[in-house]
């Protein structure tokens, strides 16, 4: 987004936001608010169990409700694909339900169709459920765009417990990209870009506020958090950064905007290594890059790097399979993190590909060496 060229400001969120262990079951009585005829797009690893549990909770209502599978990628063909589904079937309100990609998917789709949608997150790894905009794949799982749309979902329902079952893995991933919301926020306030509300506008004071909060509640919960979920108990500090890290991160991200961090993962998703790795564990090291490329104090980069290694997020190269620094390889990430219209140029300073490849070998060799001292 550009610098704002006016003192308005802009903020915008979910309808609804609902959290609660053993929400979904009470998904009916949310969705019938909307409609009757109820589509459900599932992630792929839940298809089976919720097909058979949803069909069993719609049962005897008034609503009826049918689903389909969800690929596995937010591309364009996918939402087309889903598009034509509904259409035909003339539904009338959308759950989407699973991870980010596929609430990605259901809120490109049901902004395309003009339809209520409900965002029932299987998984706490990323903030895509409260956000009005998608971020688009290739076929082959490269970074593509990001689609913005007129209006968040209707209601982000989040049940924890489900959240809980997930893998460990996911939880921590979803730190990594919560981590990231000050630090971004920050950058945006001081350069004073637009958001990301409609075509942009000044930040609001509390979307500052809320992603500092969402960093507090990092520092404060985020390893009792893991250790719950490793017993699979919804503790208090659980249902705390599942709120961070979809909520408030959400909140965050999308009234002040992304920077570096983000725009570094966008540069990393183009190395084949990196694609088992999710996306919050490749902003996490993103953000140390970003702290970096701005300078700043020793002590502010050794606590997050300090929580990444608490918690088991990737603080070098090797941590996001990149086990040789080859540098035409890391030029090829710093020139995608640098290109024209990348989130990076919303830090309050130019970004060129040369700085970008510093700070990422940068952050690499910081990152290797408090490993080390740390043992």
């Amino acid at each position: 987004m550009p610098m704002v060229d006016n003192i308005t400001r802009g903020f915008g969120g979910p309808s609804r936001y609902i959290q609660g262990p053993g929400e979904l079951k009470r998904i009916e009585e949310y969705s019938s608010i909307y409609g009757t005829n109820v589509f459900a797009l599932i992630d792929n690893f839940l298809h089976t169990s919720l097909d058979i549990e949803l069909k069993s909770i719609y049962e005897s209502t008034d609503s009826s409700i049918t689903n389909e599978k969800f690929n596995g990628e937010c591309t364009i063909n996918e939402i087309e694909r889903i598009k034509k589904i509904i259409k035909n079937k003339n539904h009338d309100v959308l759950i989407g339900i699973g991870g980010g990609k596929t609430i990605d998917t259901a809120k490109a789709v049901a902004n395309a169709v003009d339809i209520p949608i409900i965002v029932a997150p299987t998984i706490a790894s990323t903030d895509a459920p409260t956000s009005a905009l998608s971020i688009i794949y290739t076929d082959d799982g490269k970074h593509d765009k990001v689609i913005f749309f007129k209006r968040n979902a209707d209601m982000v329902l989040v049940d924890t417990a489900i959240i809980v079952k997930a893998p460990v893995r996911m939880l921590v991933s979803g730190m990594g990209d919560a981590l990231s919301t000050y630090f971004e926020a920050r950058a945006n306030s001081e350069s004073d870009n637009a958001n990301y509300i409609g075509k942009g506008y000044r930040r609001c004071k509390a979307a500052l506020a809320i992603a500092k909060v969402c960093f507090d509640i990092l520092m404060e919960d985020g390893l009792e958090a893991k250790l719950s979920a490793e017993c699979g108990v919804c503790s208090e500090a659980f249902e705390n950064i599942v709120e961070a890290n979809i909520l408030l991160s959400g909140l965050g991200f999308e009234n002040s905007g992304c920077a570096a961090a983000h725009g570094i993962n966008d540069g990393l998703t183009i190395l084949p290594e990196t694609k088992e790795y999710y996306h919050g564990e490749k902003v996490a090291f993103g953000v140390i890059c970003q702290l970096i490329l701005e300078n700043r104090p020793q002590l502010e980069i050794i606590q997050v790097l300090d929580f990444c290694l608490k918690i088991g997020l990737p603080v070098t190269l090797s941590d996001i399979g990149i086990k040789k620094i080859d540098t035409e390889m890391i030029m090829s990430i710093a020139a995608k993190t640098a290109e024209k219209g990348a989130i990076s140029h919303a830090e309050p300073f130019k970004i060129t590909p040369e700085i970008v490849f510093t700070a990422i070998i940068a952050a690499d060799a910081i990152g290797n060496y408090y490993k080390k001292v740390k043992v």
